[in-house]
């Protein structure tokens, strides 16, 4: 097989606040927005794991074929931490990842309180 050069993924970690707190409670809702996103941007799902907390908050792992997307909430502090991670295998994704990203906080519509792109 005559492969391209390898060329790191982009990871990108961000910790985000978000005023609509209900929007950090709705398991639900994000994954039917992931959902949308991974069609959007033509991404495969191989798994997803959802909890809820008893204060509502939610932590949930989506496992895709390119590698994941996770995320977990703070209602109380009005924040959550999202973590993308595409690998470039066949064609860099680094575009995507800023663009999952940035879908992500305009659902929460969110303001951003740290920002890490790491090329791993």
């Amino acid at each position: 097989m005559d492969l391209p050069p390898y060329s790191p993924g982009l990871h990108k970690l961000v910790t985000l606040h978000v005023d609509k707190t209900e929007k950090l409670t709705a398991s639900t809702d994000f994954v039917v927005v992931t959902n949308s996103i991974l069609e959007k941007y033509g991404l495969e799902k191989v798994g997803v794991v959802v909890h809820d907390f008893e204060n509502n908050s939610f932590t949930i792992s989506f496992c895709l074929k390119e590698s994941h997307i996770c995320i977990h909430t703070w209602p109380e502090y009005n924040q959550l931490t999202l973590d993308v991670y595409l690998c470039n295998y066949l064609q860099d994704n680094s575009h995507k990842v800023r663009s999952v990203v940035a879908d992500y906080i305009t659902y929460f519509e969110a303001k951003i309180i740290k920002d890490f792109e790491i090329n791993r």
